[in-house]
């Protein structure tokens, strides 16, 4: 019984990161804009990365494999965020048409 539900929780993580995955490949090319794309790609990597591992930690159980794959996810969850700000910061910076972009309407 408990196999299965290991099997089940597994996949359920498996399946939610093949979603977000596919969320992100949408947002990736829908948006025009670099800052738009940038955190789809963002957020892709942090939960998408995040809930594969998950899924495969539950299905490898407890062992030293599985300890491994969580030290990668806990990784991949501070330096993706970082990484992608700190891109976004270099385009802000560099931007020569960031104000049509960045438009605010007073009222």
């Amino acid at each position: 019984m408990i196999e299965w539900i290991r099997f089940i929780a597994g996949t359920a993580f498996l399946l939610l990161g093949i979603v977000i995955f596919g969320i992100e490949i949408f947002g990736v090319y829908r948006y025009r804009y670099v800052l738009n794309r940038m955190h789809m790609a963002a957020f892709g990597d942090t939960f998408g990365i995040g809930a594969s591992m998950i899924g495969l930690i539950i299905f490898s159980g407890l062992n030293f494999t599985s300890l491994k794959m969580f030290f990668v996810v806990l990784f991949l969850w501070f330096s993706s965020p970082v990484s992608s700000h700190m891109i976004t910061l270099m385009e802000v910076e560099t931007a020569k048409d960031l104000h049509e972009h960045m438009e605010v309407k007073e009222e």
